[in-house]
């Protein structure tokens, strides 16, 4: 397949988003250097629609804007039902996690509220595995987007991944939290309007325009059929997708320090709350958003032009991008696919570093590292970033295969655990940190094989490693008497009463 030039002026567009990216790190550098809490929540003062914003934009990776379109060029929009997980998880997360537990004891890493429940060994291996799992996140991040960006255009890989992974490393460095969420902002409304603008373009070029894309669309079942509501058919079941959401989406947002850590960049519970409820709304707008991009494609590609031999579909919106829109407008769109990644990539290296200062630095090693506490974090940042784009660059010079799917074999493994574990500190009062974390070690197990069955429908992994965790360790603990902690203000049990919390340092036990 002949490859593409980018074109002098859509080089500008994308080189002036860079450095205004750029721009917002260095305007709030300042704001941030004055404590960590300013530098990890940007001192309480975001504005719940932007900490709402900044949510959706944090989930929402490059790939996300890539993949979720492919989905429906290629099948229809029963995936679509993730989105509608989203919103559905918002009043669980107000009535039992975030208020009751997150805000009351004001914690600035989602792994101090396992310490408090179970001991410092949880909050030690949750906050570890968050690290691990999100530097390998960031790689992915920046390869994925580079290896289908170069498979359709001749900008060299290995500019596109120092560039998005250095200035990502710089403003982050340099802004801290509050810097993130701005730019998250901005980057969101990009990705939004970008997307807009390749649904439009796209239905004005073909001819019928939006009358031909909803005859094709029904023609070849390319919406929502009632096939999507059955199990065992070749349709993907929305009914699956939907319980299987709910899952990963709790891992997110109760157990991932990248989107926990934005509950208290507000000023009040009830702020947070509005975030939560902006981030949902956003997630359902941004259905036909996202999906009518593939479906329009599909139309465009049946009827205008025809994608060339043995194309690989993941790059299919930047090659039509590159391909069929005009000059300035592409440059704005590859512009608006750097921004999905770097807002993932700023925000989790900003959660890198808090993890790493306050659940590591601050909570064990505080007398024996004098340096500032900022310094510290915007060196971690720096170390970590660096980690992840050299691993990215590592997959671009090896072009390495079947990485997403490594990826998200990773998120049931590792991630989604985690989650069926702060579940069992708050709904059960039993638990204790022994039990917890032979539950944990199990369903990583029964995750894995789970994985290597043949029978594997879609986010079967996720729910399996949710349940499995709180399970497993609900029922170790029973052997474990002697470690049942004080669950006073832990759990939906007390979760009214004053929590007191130690001044005792302890070991990791």
């Amino acid at each position: 397949m002949d490859k593409v030039g980018l074109g002098a002026i859509n080089w500008i567009v994308l080189i002036v988003y860079l450095v205004s990216m750029l721009g917002v790190g260095v305007y709030f550098t300042k704001r941030s250097s004055k404590n960590t809490d300013a530098f990890f929540t940007a001192s309480g003062k975001i504005p719940a629609w932007a900490a709402g914003f900044s949510i959706y934009a944090t989930t929402l990776s490059a790939i996300t804007f890539m993949s979720t379109p492919e989905q429906a060029f290629l099948s229809d929009w029963s995936y679509a039902a993730g989105n509608l997980a989203i919103f559905a998880i918002i009043p669980i997360l107000i009535y039992f996690y975030i208020p009751p537990f997150f805000r009351k004891l004001n914690v600035t890493t989602a792994y101090e509220y396992l310490e408090e429940r179970f001991g410092p060994s949880l909050r030690v291996v949750g906050s570890l595995l968050f690290v691990l799992y999100h530097i390998g996140r960031v790689a992915i991040v920046i390869y994925l987007p580079t290896l289908a960006i170069t498979s359709v255009s001749s900008i060299n890989p290995i500019i596109i991944a120092s560039v998005v992974g250095g200035l990502c490393i710089i403003y982050t460095f340099l802004g801290g939290m509050e810097g993130v969420i701005w730019s998250d902002v901005i980057q969101g409304i990009l990705l939004i309007g970008g997307a807009i603008l390749v649904l439009v373009l796209g239905i004005l070029t073909i001819n019928g325009g939006w009358s031909t894309v909803i005859n094709d669309a029904l023609a070849n079942d390319k919406l929502i059929t009632a096939d999507n509501f059955k199990l065992g058919t070749a349709a993907a079941a929305i009914p699956i997708i939907f319980i299987g959401s709910i899952f990963n989406n709790l891992h997110q947002y109760t157990a991932s320090q990248d989107v926990v850590q934005r509950y208290q960049t507000t000023k009040s519970i009830k702020e947070t709350n509005r975030s939560l409820w902006t981030n949902g709304i956003l997630a359902l707008i941004t259905i036909p958003i996202f999906y009518g991009m593939g479906t329009v494609l599909f139309s465009y590609y049946s009827n205008m032009e025809t994608l060339p031999e043995g194309f690989n579909t993941s790059a299919i919106v930047p090659y039509f991008i590159v391909t069929t829109l005009p000059v300035g407008v592409a440059g704005l769109l590859i512009a608006a696919i750097f921004a999905a990644c770097q807002s993932t990539i700023s925000s989790s290296l900003n959660s890198i570093s808090a993890c790493i200062t306050v659940d590591f630095k601050q909570r064990f090693f505080d007398k024996a590292f004098r340096l500032n506490d900022v310094i510290i974090a915007r060196l971690v940042i720096i170390v970590t970033g660096t980690l992840g784009m050299i691993a990215a660059l590592y997959l671009v010079s090896t072009n390495q295969a079947e990485t997403w799917n490594l990826f998200l074999a990773m998120t049931g493994l590792f991630g989604v655990p985690i989650a069926g574990i702060f579940a069992l500190g708050i709904f059960t009062k039993r638990a204790n940190a022994p039990g917890v974390l032979i539950g944990l070690i199990l369903s990583a197990i029964t995750s894995y094989f789970i994985q290597q069955t043949s029978f594997s429908p879609p986010f079967a992994v996720s729910v399996m490693a949710f349940f499995s965790s709180y399970i497993f360790g609900y029922v170790a603990s029973f052997f474990f008497p002697a470690y049942n902690k004080n669950t006073t203000g832990l759990t939906i049990y007390t979760k009214n009463d004053d929590f007191i919390k130690s001044d005792v340092k302890q070991n990791i036990s």
